[in-house]
């Protein structure tokens, strides 16, 4: 009997991380809903412009990608072919730019940009052609800010624990798999961050438990092998797709979580049902 509550009690707290799985579809649109997305229009109105920050919460150190877009005043589509000049400024001082007139056929465009203090950051982007052709030049500017460094708790909760526990090692290829669509992918929108933040709370609540056990009971460990190898086949989705948009992002994302709901929900389900019977045996 004593061995029956054992096993119960590990397999609901693997579990735990197997049903967090179903819920990032309620978590991912929230996200997603929260994106700090600024449109302002030009000096002299002819265009308007979107304007934010990938990831939206900014640290000092961090580099930050600034989406820029040049939107139809009337249609409040993307504005094709615009010729622009971008710089940034904070606390009186030039930290980028200013770049030499550029031209963008997209209307569209991501600029990385370094920020090594904290503070309030200043865009001002120059517009001097639409459609291949010159316009009195026009100005619009942003704001963003930038918090201090993170501190060290990041670094100690920024590991697969239960992945390396499972493979042996963080230098694994399904662990490097992990890490890198965490921070290629994921983290390089603001929904997958927000995401992050959120899974990293839950994750971090539980994972060190079920990493020690593994590394005690061969079985237990060879039975979460089992068990995260279908998600990560399935994430494995991520390496052969371009993500370009917070919406590509999601849709992607909310088709790897219902593929993970049909292999992950019946068979937990009849594990969790059969058990109670078997302890009346």
């Amino acid at each position: 009997m004593v061995q029956i509550l054992l096993c119960t009690k590990k397999i609901k707290s693997l579990l735990r991380f197997q049903y967090f799985v179903i819920l990032l579809s309620f978590i991912f649109y929230p996200a997603f809903a929260q994106n700090d997305y600024q449109v302002l229009p030009t000096d002299q109105g002819t265009l308007n412009v979107g304007f934010t920050t990938i990831p939206a919460e900014l640290f000092a150190g961090d580099t930050a990608k600034l989406q820029i877009d040049f939107l139809n005043t009337k249609t409040n589509e993307i504005q094709q072919h615009i010729d622009y000049k971008v710089t940034v400024t904070s606390k009186g001082e030039t930290v980028f730019g200013p770049i030499l007139l550029t031209h963008t056929g997209e209307g569209s465009v991501k600029i990385p940009v370094e920020v090594n203090a904290s503070g309030d950051y200043f865009v001002l982007i120059e517009i001097e052609g639409i459609l291949f052709q010159p316009i009195p030049l026009e100005t619009v500017s942003f704001k963003f800010s930038v918090a201090e460094a993170h501190s060290s708790s990041e670094s100690q909760n920024g590991g697969c624990l239960i992945a390396t526990a499972t493979y042996g090692t963080e230098l694994a290829p399904q662990v490097q798999q992990l890490r890198e669509i965490r921070d290629n992918t994921i983290l390089d929108t603001n929904s997958g961050t927000a995401f992050m933040s959120a899974f990293n709370s839950f994750y971090y609540s539980f994972s060190p438990t079920i990493a020690d056990w593994e590394r005690q009971s061969p079985a237990f460990k060879e039975a979460v092998k089992i068990s995260i190898t279908p998600l990560i086949t399935t994430l494995s989705v991520f390496d052969y797709v371009d993500i370009d948009s917070e919406q590509e992002l999601v849709v992607y994302g909310i088709g790897i979580i219902l593929l993970n709901f049909g292999m992950y929900l019946v068979i937990p389900t009849l594990i969790i049902t059969k058990i109670p019977h078997f302890g009346r045996k």
